[in-house]
């Protein structure tokens, strides 16, 4: 595979994208959602084909300016040319890889409903050909810059949580705050985790237990506390310090977690806090989701 010139993308302020991911956790659809931003995404190319690609989308001074490339375990020679193309995207700095991945519960169902077999099934059941991808595909997801878990996320949510890192190129920096319950599980798709189970639960209080930390009562009750405060001030310093190391390296996105028991009050209404404080920030767009808002 041959390298190419390692200087020509970045010199001519182009981008470069590896998709990959488990089969059945939307690599089509991120394809589709990419295409819309303006991606010119090139799906299940042989592994031997991409270097001479890249060489010639740096050499030319015609469209594409970003180019996707989707490559996974249906990839011709994807076993033995994965380090190669790997070695390719680590020597190009505005290089990105992003990984899809869903649980094993959520692939099952999208294949027993598509009613196709896995493609590294082999004659056995359909978990050990998702057991055998995922053991395949560990030093790749290792290595991804972006990681969405798509299990619970409708095309919509999907298209949010890929327009922050891929979209628009107006901000020099995108931030999304998150919101979740640690009762339904961690995120994995985080960059910095908070953990605001610390601080007293509206959910004791009866006034306040219908509401959510979207409204005045609950974030009132949450940020009274003496403590978050310092918690918060000493928060945004910390996302300003990684920012600024993340910028070094390239890279011009980052989540932070923010989590409480049941995703409903205090990790709510510290994320809105927090977002607000964020969104004063020169050159950097703030998303704000609640994962689990509603799911009680």
């Amino acid at each position: 595979m041959d390298a190419g010139d390692d200087d020509g993308h970045a010199a001519r302020g182009r981008e470069l994208l590896l998709i990959s991911g488990m089969s059945g956790a939307g690599k089509g659809t991120a394809s589709k959602v990419l295409e819309e931003f303006g991606w010119y995404v090139v799906d299940n190319l042989p592994l031997t084909f991409v270097g001479d690609l890249l060489a010639r989308f740096e050499e030319s001074d015609d469209e594409p300016l970003r180019l996707a490339i989707v490559a996974d375990t249906r990839s011709l020679g994807f076993d033995e040319h994965l380090g190669d193309l790997l070695d390719l995207f680590d020597r190009r700095p505005q290089a990105r890889i992003l990984f899809l991945e869903a649980s094993d519960e959520a692939l099952v169902s999208r294949f027993n409903n598509v009613r196709r077999s896995h493609p590294l099934q082999s004659g056995g059941g359909l978990i050990d050909g998702i057991t055998r991808e995922r053991r395949i595909l560990e030093g790749l997801r290792g290595r991804a810059d972006v990681v969405v878990d798509t299990s619970a996320l409708s095309v919509h949510d999907l298209r949010h949580r890929l327009e922050t890192p891929f979209g628009d190129l107006g901000f020099d920096f995108h931030l999304t705050v998150e919101s979740f319950g640690f009762k339904y599980g961690v995120p994995v798709d985080v960059d910095m985790l908070m953990d605001m189970r610390f601080l007293p639960n509206p959910h004791w209080i009866p006034e306040l237990q219908p509401h959510t930390g979207r409204d005045k009562p609950v974030q009132d009750y949450v940020l009274a506390d003496e403590s978050i405060e310092e918690y918060l001030r000493a928060a945004v310093s910390m996302i300003r310090l990684a920012m600024t190391g993340y910028r070094r390296e390239g890279k011009r996105y980052m989540t932070i977690a923010v989590g409480c028991t049941g995703g409903k009050h205090r990790s709510v209404a510290i994320s809105e806090s927090l977002a607000g404080r964020l969104s004063g920030l020169d050159s950097v767009e703030v998303h704000v989701r609640h994962r689990d808002l509603g799911r009680e």
